[in-house]
């Protein structure tokens, strides 16, 4: 287990485990890892926290959570062993019970053909799992340890807790979809008749079934409510194994999934396999290795053989071939797909014959790469009885972001959820001519006739009517006078300046104050100090790092954990600890109750000992944020411990916390004004150039 683990297990901040490792000599020793990252044993580390009284019992989670990270074929090795298990518990309890009431070697090897058996009935027998190899006696602990779990959690909370611990330990690994965007696709794919959105597969609903042909871990199969039946495939063999027991744990609908490349190797390939209602598909992007040579003569390429560099479009077109007449495929698409002049031909030919019906452009943020706004796709398998629709629905939900600027959580996604399914409802409900009215800068069907020039260039923006200017004449006006009232309240803020003979002043040198550290105050008990995560459960916003320096309010959003997030408190005070920028942040009513994201402490202040306005003054003091930070080759990391603020008196304190307040308004109203001032400009640049607005 890592340092980060340690503190995780005893519920303190990693700091507090490199000074165990400093001040007690026996601190267990490193048994892996490296030097700056070294890694301990579990249970010599377990040992040594109950003899210092700092830990009375490994709590179930975290015991089986460093199962998982000690199994010696690695994580994704032991979450398919567990997930294997679990399975057993959920669709066949009374064998588990049988097999775990034996000795730990007896029931080793009862489990072998008993997990077989279950993975064979739930997916088939050319399953990506495999043959159970014979389990070996030491295993058989972390299995009754996760069937333990499953008693407190189920058994699909168990399994999610556990994956989720492990996506959280490995990002960069994996590019996820966001449970939101998932959501969405997922209702842009259900009919809206027949079964509907709302579908829970009860007795008598239509069948549904739906295709993910680059599955990952299934969040986007997972995400669609009462499919009967679910198709997952994927390149990666541990991401096919770890989808498929994700979607077995969740119901009681058919799974079946391979692990092979999609588009090479298609497991699901017609006649074998039947045609799908649906398909959900986040496929990789931007590949150039995708098999334009070898597949040249697929018969999937109905709308034209992709260019080498629109790996895109031939997983748009794989996902229409598995679809049967009127079926729905929606695919996250890179923005350039929409606008490169080597796919306009077989884009032209998709908008010809009906196929593709949407293009949703996404606010930036909406998933990995964060920084760029990417588009969904909504395509139609055409019957050739049926006249393709004369307009292609167009959805620009840019503005509908909770934030400025890019980053995970800032997609807005219940004004996107809102205006995207109404949009497309409204374009289902017109048939071949689809009347739905224009939203300026939201939404519009333009004629498929007009989008077929040289470029057919289909992304949203360029042709959406703009917005009204500023939202309109009278916005601007509001606007105008929102600045006014902000800038002299600003004028009436700004601090006095130091008297003009205050150099020549007998006290005019700098005060030598008796100092201590944010490390001294939090082991005497004045502080606590806590390191975001942005994970848990709940709905609680996210206070992001972007938030905390721009002054905003929350704006991110949970990642999924079984733990509950650390939610901040009026009082508290908020430091980023990257960027070297020099940023604290009071905690206000505004502010209270958000999960406090990854990459910011949050000190906790006894309000008997501190003022938070006078903790939150000195730590941005510039000279105080240089020495408590160390420099990486591509950031600056602030060790909040070494900040140094004041021994002073509580009444001494608010006297600098009333002025460091001050300071606060004064700054938050030149924010304020500064983001009036630019929306002012910008409207009044739109009004003069729209015709909105006259010159005189």
């Amino acid at each position: 287990m890592t340092a980060a683990e340690i503190a995780r297990l005893a519920g303190v901040g990693r700091a507090a485990v490199s000074n165990w490792r400093r001040r007690h000599a026996d601190f267990p020793r490193p048994v892996g890892g490296t030097e700056t990252s070294p890694s301990f044993a579990l249970a010599q580390v377990t040992d040594w926290l109950r003899a210092q009284g700092k830990l009375a019992e490994v709590p179930l989670r975290e015991r089986v959570w460093q199962y998982v990270t000690a199994h010696p074929g690695g994580s994704v090795a032991a979450l398919v062993k567990a997930g294997s298990a679990l399975l057993l518990v959920r669709d066949r309890p009374r064998e588990w019970l049988e097999a775990a009431a034996v000795s730990d070697e007896r029931m080793a090897t009862l489990l072998a053909p008993a997990l077989d058996r279950v993975l064979a009935l739930r997916f088939g027998p050319a399953h990506p799992l495999g043959a159970t190899a014979p389990l070996p006696a030491a295993s058989v602990p972390f299995l009754r340890a996760a069937a333990e779990l499953a008693a407190e959690l189920g058994t699909r909370g168990a399994f999610e807790f556990l994956l989720g611990r492990h996506l959280e330990a490995n990002p960069r690994q994996y590019t996820l979809t966001p449970d939101g965007l998932a959501l969405l696709m997922a209702a842009l794919a259900r009919p809206h008749s027949g079964a509907g959105t709302g579908s829970t597969g009860a007795a008598g609903a239509a069948p549904f079934t739906v295709l993910d042909p680059a599955c990952g871990t299934g969040t986007l199969l997972r995400a669609v409510p009462g499919a009967t039946t679910r198709y997952a495939q994927d390149s990666s063999p541990e991401l096919a194994s770890l989808a498929a027991l994700r979607l077995a744990l969740q119901s009681d609908a058919p799974v079946r999934a391979a692990a092979a490349d999609s588009l090479r190797a298609d497991a699901f390939a017609r006649p074998a396999a039947e045609p799908v209602d649906a398909v959900l598909c986040h496929p990789p992007f931007n590949e150039r290795n995708w098999g334009h040579e070898e597949l040249a003569y697929d018969p999937r390429w109905e709308y034209g053989l992709p260019a080498r560099a629109e790996s895109e479009l031939a997983w748009v077109q794989h996902a229409l071939a598995h679809l049967r007449e009127g079926g729905t495929a929606v695919l996250l698409m890179p923005p350039a797909a929409a606008a490169r002049r080597s796919g306009r031909r077989i884009r032209a030919d998709l908008l010809r014959r009906g196929a593709l019906r949407a293009v949703v452009a996404l606010p930036a943020g909406a998933a990995p790469p964060y920084g760029i706004p990417l588009h969904l796709w909504v395509l139609r398998k055409p019957a050739p009885q049926a006249a393709p629709p004369s307009g292609l629905l167009l959805v620009d939900t840019a503005a509908l972001a909770d934030g400025p600027g890019p980053g995970p959580g800032r997609a807005g996604w219940a004004a996107v959820h809102s205006a995207v399914e109404e949009a497309w409802t409204a374009y289902e409900r017109g048939g071949p001519a689809p009347d739905v009215p224009d939203v300026p800068g939201v939404r519009r069907v333009v004629p498929v006739v007009d989008l077929l020039d040289d470029d057919v260039d289909l992304t949203p923006a360029r042709h959406l009517p703009p917005p009204a200017a500023g939202g309109g004449l009278a916005e601007l006006t509001a606007v105008r006078d929102r600045l006014d009232s902000t800038l002299t309240r600003a004028a009436r803020l700004t601090p006095p300046a130091p008297p003009a003979d205050a150099k020549d002043r007998p006290d005019a040198a700098p005060a030598r104050l008796p100092l201590t550290t944010v490390g001294e105050l939090a082991r005497a008990g004045a502080l606590l100090l806590y390191t975001g995560t942005g994970s848990g459960a709940g709905r609680a916003p996210v206070l992001t790092e972007y938030d905390v320096s721009a002054g905003t309010g929350p704006s991110g959003t949970l990642a999924a954990a079984a733990e509950q997030p650390l939610l901040t408190a009026p009082g508290d005070v908020v430091v980023p600890l990257t960027g070297g920028a020099g940023v604290a942040r009071v905690v206000d009513a505004a502010t209270a109750g958000a999960a406090l994201g990854r990459g910011l402490q949050l000190l906790r202040p006894d309000p008997a000992a501190l003022d938070p306005w006078f903790l939150a003054g000195f730590l941005r003091a510039t000279a105080n944020n240089r020495r408590a930070s160390s420099h990486a080759s591509t950031t600056t990391r602030l060790d909040v411990r070494r900040l140094e603020l004041p021994r002073l008196p509580r009444t001494e304190q608010e006297v600098y916390g009333a002025r460091f307040r001050a300071l606060a308004e004064f700054e938050d109203a030149l924010r304020l004004a500064a983001r009036l001032g630019e929306q002012l400009v910008q409207g009044l640049y739109d009004g003069l150039s729209d015709g909105t607005v006259r010159p005189d």
